[in-house]
């Protein structure tokens, strides 16, 4: 909606539909399981890419959620591959204990040079798509791809059928995985919630 590809999810307006991943809708759980891993922080950042046409609400929908959590807020903008150093340089000074990396293609992209970023800076982070914690990255928290596309199949016979895409809403996740890197968590001395442990769909060791 907010690039205006639809008018809302229930009713697209438009001859196009499809289904979300609630990528940018994701940064409130994505801060709350970081707490949950980092019961002390008191400060977590954000990295945006300020390029991004949704940077603005998914910075919104995480400044709401610290705010509801009393944390504060360090955020980050990144653009260009030259940019993480310093962007990495910055959390120890103003004090971030952990890392949201919001989703973003080009992130997405340089999951395996911001997965060794966060190691060799010791910095819990979390991503919502599970490039991330296959690179090394410590964990990653989204909506299933796979049954995403599921979804989109389901809605591709029904437009075969004659239903008009513009009647049909936006299809919302049904499923989220969890993915967890404990080679990772040992290599920043990190421990893992067992109850997060237990929830996650993939722990790699």
């Amino acid at each position: 909606m907010q690039i205006g590809f639809v008018d809302s999810l229930n009713r697209p307006g438009r001859n196009v539909t499809g289904v979300t991943l609630l990528a940018v809708e994701i940064g409130p759980k994505l801060l709350e399981m970081l707490r949950a891993v980092v019961p002390s922080a008191t400060t977590i950042a954000l990295l945006l890419n300020p390029t991004n046409p949704n940077s603005e609400t998914q910075l919104k929908n995480t400044e709401d959620a610290a705010r509801r959590l009393g944390l504060e807020l360090l955020v980050l903008n990144a653009s260009v591959q030259s940019d993480f150093d310093a962007v990495f340089a910055k959390l120890r000074p103003n004090k971030a204990s952990a890392l949201i990396i919001a989703q973003d293609v080009f992130f997405n992209a340089e999951s395996a040079r911001l997965a060794a970023l966060t190691v060799e800076n010791a910095i819990p982070a979390i991503y919502p798509l599970p490039e991330f914690a296959a690179a090394g990255g410590l964990f990653s928290y989204g909506a299933s791809r796979s049954d995403a596309w599921r979804q989109a199949g389901v809605y591709v016979g029904r437009i075969l059928k004659g239903e008009t895409p513009a009647e049909l809403p936006v299809m919302q996740p049904t499923k989220f995985e969890l993915m967890i890197n404990l080679k990772t968590a040992k290599a920043i001395a990190l421990t893992v919630p067992p109850f997060l442990l237990a929830s996650a769909d993939e722990v790699i060791e």
